[in-house]
């Protein structure tokens, strides 16, 4: 009698669209975005495509589902008695970090602008400028320029080191743009040439909330005038 084909691990678990996503999460942080396909989710999940189908209707909404579930602990882990400049602060470290341990889920937003974060994060900023005095006609600018500023930078950060080799010394690497920005002419750049040391040592981390406390400080501004 001949022994029967190998089959898959049944799942062990009911499908649901969390575990979808979780899954969906997996594979994007490891392989990258090209490698996320509902071929590919439903052998890790050992089910059929059309199981999926059940849950999520395309490609484009796991996506948009799993970057808001990569940046949702961004957004909700700040307590409501938090000062508010701290809390800001704190919520626009953790999208940073979100998006450089999830760069996928930045290339989605930069596609997806709309996105029930972009929503969210202008919900928990604009919220906490207005606690600091904020005024009502500058409120809308302030959330605006620091949702921007925020997911523009981290997004532009993830994309940035995706480009460099693995194994780069970063400094050198920094080193050898600030040479290249001031060879051909020095004396054309001064202010390059100035702070040429301080992109070859800058923490990127401290130089993007060093940009948050500017707009902050601009944004208080407002109040006194």
């Amino acid at each position: 009698m001949a022994k029967r084909a190998e089959q898959a691990p049944r799942r062990g678990d009911a499908l649901s669209k969390e575990r979808i996503v979780r899954a969906a999460i997996e594979i994007l942080d490891v392989d990258g975005e090209t490698a996320l396909t509902f071929r590919a989710l439903a052998a890790r999940l050992a089910t059929g495509s059309g199981a999926i189908y059940w849950h999520v209707a395309d490609r484009n909404e796991l996506l948009a589902a799993a970057t808001g579930d990569a940046l949702a602990p961004a957004l909700g882990q700040i307590g409501g008695g938090t000062e508010p400049k701290t809390a800001i602060r704190a919520i626009a470290l953790g999208i940073f970090d979100a998006i450089d341990a999830h760069p996928w889920a930045g290339a989605h937003l930069s596609r997806e602008p709309w996105h029930p974060v972009v929503g969210e994060l202008f919900e928990r900023v604009g919220g906490r400028l207005e606690a600091l005095g904020v005024p009502g006609d500058a409120l809308f600018d302030g959330a605006s320029a620091l949702a921007s500023y925020i997911l523009g930078v981290a997004c532009q950060n993830a994309a940035n080191a995706r480009l460099v080799p693995v194994g780069t010394d970063r400094k050198e690497f920094l080193a050898a743009i600030a040479a290249r920005w001031t060879q051909d002419d020095p004396e054309a750049h001064p202010f390059l040439r100035q702070v040429a040391a301080r992109l070859r040592e800058h923490d990127d981390r401290q130089q993007f909330l060093a940009g948050i406390d500017l707009i902050l400080a601009g944004a208080c501004a407002t109040r006194a005038g």
